[in-house]
């Protein structure tokens, strides 16, 4: 195994080691997750079994437990993507206080709001997804163009 240099946080590994049972090798793995480097497949099936680790690779990050024990729980709830119905209530307030929102209006409010794991792309990627789900569940209509979108509710509520 390769060990890095660079800690980002010196008090992590400290923590780890006296709030956990963790090998050596496990600690030195969740290090490398924390700095957002890559791990080997093998440790990576490891440490998800564990439920040390969550997400997808090459996105991993550290389980709420981990997150718990390092006092990063903050880090792990940023990190960790909301439901669907998170995001479409955002959009559903704005639309009841202001009636309308053009996509850069939404993108502006839900961008913030997205997991830090993910790229710039995947999140605008993210909204266009939400959008057409509440679009193709009735909830809103674009009443606007593609290049002008004017995003409203469906029906107007009374």
């Amino acid at each position: 195994m390769t060990i890095h240099g660079s800690v980002i946080d010196p008090a992590y590994s400290r923590m780890l080691i006296q709030k956990t049972d963790l090998s050596l090798q496990d600690i030195f793995a969740l290090d490398r997750v924390q700095k957002k480097l890559p791990i080997d497949e093998v440790m990576a099936k490891r440490l998800r079994r564990e439920m040390l680790i969550e997400g997808r690779k090459p996105n991993f990050h550290v389980s709420a437990s981990v997150a718990s024990a390092t006092a990063t729980k903050a880090d792990y709830i940023r990190t960790r993507p909301q439901s669907d119905e998170f995001y479409a209530k955002l959009v559903t307030d704005y639309l009841e206080k202001f009636g309308s929102a053009t996509r850069s209006e939404l993108d502006k409010l839900l961008l913030p709001k997205l997991s830090e794991v993910l790229t710039p792309e995947q999140k605008m990627t993210k909204v266009s997804t939400l959008l057409t789900k509440m679009r193709r569940n009735g909830l809103i209509i674009n009443a606007g163009s593609d290049k002008a979108s004017s995003w409203k509710f469906a029906e107007e509520k009374k």
